[in-house]
C-alpha cells in the first residue's frame, strides 16, 4: 500500500484504511466479490468514511463558549482533516492515534487522546473509538462515525431495491435540520410502528435523517431482489444519522454519541445536547461493528 494507506485482511474480509482523518475507505468481501464502501466520486462527495470529533454536526454560527470564552469549529470538527498516526499495525487490527496539539488547542482547549482502532475478525469489522482525556480538568467532546455504503451492490438492482431494517419497530420521527445546518425545535412523523425504511434518493433532499434515542441497536441493509446484505450494530449511541448526497449511490448509516446544535443552542458548551464529559485520565470508549456478506431471504 501507499505510505497513507493501510490494510488489513481476514479469510473473508480486507479493508483499507487512510492516515489523513483515520478514514475507512474499503470493505471488500472477498468471498463475494462485493465492495461495500462508497467510491467516494467527489462529483457527488468525496469523502468515504470520515470520523467526527471533537463535535458532531453544526454549531450555531459555528462558535460555542467555554468558560467564558469563544471558540469556533466548523461542521463535524477537525479530526477528518488530521493526520494520524498509525500506532498499531497487527495483521488483523490498525490503530491511528491523534493527541491535541497547539493547533487543536486554539478552538479546542482540551488536552486529548484520540485512538480508532479498526479490528478484523472473519466477516466482521469492528471499529472503537477511545478517547482519552489528557488534561488537567473536565474535558467536553462529542465523536461519531459517518460510513458511506454502496447502494445498489449487486449489478442490475437498483437504489429503490434496497431498504434499511431496524432490529425493532421504531415509532420515531425525524429531526429536520435547518438551512444553518440546525437541529429544528420539533420532528417529524417518520417510523409508524415498523421496522423498515425503504431507500429512494428523495429521501434525502432536505438533508439526513436524524434521530434520537431509537429503540434498536442494530440496523441491516437489505433488498427486494437479492439476498445479500450487511448487519451494522451501534450500541452505546444515542442518535443516529441516515444521509445520502443528492442522487448519490450511497446511503450513510451515523452512529453518533453528540448531535448538532438546536435552532434554540445557547452555546454553552457545558449544556450542549449530547455532549459527553471525561474526567481527566479517564478514557471514552464505544464501538460499531459491521458484519458482510451475510444472506437473507427475500
Amino acid at each position: 500500500m501507499s505510505q497513507n494507506r493501510y490494510a488489513i485482511e481476514s479469510e473473508d474480509v480486507r479493508i483499507v484504511a487512510m492516515a489523513k482523518g483515520a478514514e475507512l475507505v474499503s470493505l471488500y468481501h472477498k468471498i463475494d466479490k462485493i465492495e461495500y464502501m462508497w467510491s467516494g466520486n467527489s462529483e457527488f462527495w468525496s469523502k468515504h468514511s470520515p470520523v467526527l470529533f471533537p463535535i458532531v454536526g453544526t454549531l450555531k454560527s459555528n462558535t460555542y463558549y467555554y468558560a467564558g470564552k469563544s471558540y469556533h469549529l466548523g461542521r463535524h470538527g477537525f479530526a477528518r482533516d488530521r493526520l494520524f498516526t498509525p500506532t498499531v499495525t497487527k495483521a488483523d487490527e490498525l490503530r491511528f492515534t491523534l493527541e491535541s496539539d497547539a493547533e487543536t488547542l486554539r478552538n479546542f482547549p482540551f488536552e486529548f487522546r484520540f485512538d480508532i482502532i479498526y479490528r478484523l475478525q472473519n466477516n466482521r469489522l469492528s471499529v472503537i473509538y477511545q478517547v482519552t482525556n489528557t488534561g488537567g480538568g473536565e474535558m467536553y467532546f462529542s465523536v461519531g462515525a459517518h460510513p458511506a455504503f454502496r447502494v445498489p451492490i449487486i449489478e442490475g438492482t437498483n437504489y429503490n431495491d434496497y431498504f434499511l431494517e431496524f432490529s425493532t419497530p421504531e415509532l420515531a420521527g425525524r429531526w429536520p435540520i435547518s438551512a444553518e445546518g440546525l437541529i429544528e425545535a420539533s420532528e417529524e412523523p417518520l417510523l409508524t410502528d415498523t421496522t423498515r425504511l425503504p431507500l429512494h434518493k428523495e429521501l434525502f433532499y432536505r438533508d439526513a435523517l436524524v434521530f434520537k434515542n431509537l429503540r434498536s441497536n442494530t440496523v441491516r441493509l437489505r433488498s427486494s431482489k437479492h439476498a445479500k446484505g450487511f448487519e451494522l450494530k451501534f450500541p452505546g449511541f444515542p442518535f443516529l444519522g441516515i444521509w445520502a448526497a443528492k442522487d448519490a449511490d450511497f446511503v450513510c448509516i451515523e452512529p453518533w454519541c453528540g448531535i448538532s446544535d438546536s435552532v434554540n443552542s445557547s452555546q454553552q458548551l457545558r449544556v450542549k445536547e449530547g455532549i459527553n464529559i471525561l474526567n481527566p485520565g479517564k478514557t471514552f470508549e464505544r464501538s460499531w461493528e459491521i458484519s458482510v456478506g451475510g444472506e437473507w431471504p427475500v
